[in-house]
């Protein structure tokens, strides 16, 4: 079985360890680099071309430019997962939106971490922009948003704020566990695989305007349909 190849940067050695150890229990991973600046991500990714180039979005010594110029100049190119903070900034959304890279949410769990990961390997989000091709699966900017629900669409608009889960569902008077099962539906339908890019498209598509309000009847607040699933 062939090993997806990864190179890890982040300034921090606790998340550096964390992510270490969800990958090391994957049998499909291994981890080729693993750097806590930006000179060693940049070097690593230059001779070792990894498939996978899972760096910290805010990297002091290194531009995101950087990182990606680096990646479009190894062959062959190597997808490039930001990992970010919550509300990541519009640059880093615009280029994922864009198809230049792939951001992963600080929040997300090791599963969403492995999924993310395992789908930047198989090239199904990452696409390269030094070529301006098309990636294989649409973006998520060309699904249609009037497939998802009103509390769907309430969800992505509460997220495009910045709120964590544990927010929105103090907003809404719904559970953790009921949020994330929406998250889960939304991400599916919409063919992304974090909040961060959600967060981006719901800002390109002005969904910040057309989302439902937030304050529903006494029925819906009570019985929401993700929380009988």
């Amino acid at each position: 079985m062939r090993r997806i190849r990864i190179v890890i940067a982040d300034r921090h050695p606790i998340v550096l360890q964390g992510i270490r150890s969800v990958l090391a229990t994957q049998r499909d991973f291994t981890i080729v680099a693993s750097c806590s600046d930006g000179a060693s991500c940049i070097e690593a990714i230059r001779f070792l071309v990894p498939d996978v180039a899972l760096v910290d979005a805010a990297l002091p010594d290194v531009s995101r430019q950087q990182v990606l110029g680096a990646a479009n100049a190894a062959g062959p190119r190597p997808a490039v997962v930001f990992f970010a903070g919550i509300a990541a900034d519009c640059d880093l959304q615009r280029l994922a939106l864009g198809g230049a890279c792939i951001v992963l949410s600080k929040d997300s769990d090791a599963e969403m971490l492995v999924a993310t990961l395992r789908k930047a390997a198989q090239g199904q989000v990452a696409a390269s922009p030094s070529n301006g091709q098309a990636n294989e699966e649409p973006r998520a900017d060309e699904k249609p948003l009037t497939q998802l629900t009103d509390r769907e669409r309430q969800i992505m608009r509460l997220v495009s704020e910045g709120l964590s889960n544990k927010e929105i569902g103090r907003r809404l008077n719904l559970a953790d566990g009921t949020i994330k099962v929406h998250l889960h539906h939304i991400f599916q339908k919409l063919d992304i695989s974090n909040r961060t890019v959600l967060a981006a498209l719901a800002i390109s598509r002005n969904e910040l305007h057309a989302a439902p309000h937030e304050v529903d009847s006494p029925d819906l607040l009570h019985q929401d349909p993700a929380s009988a699933k």
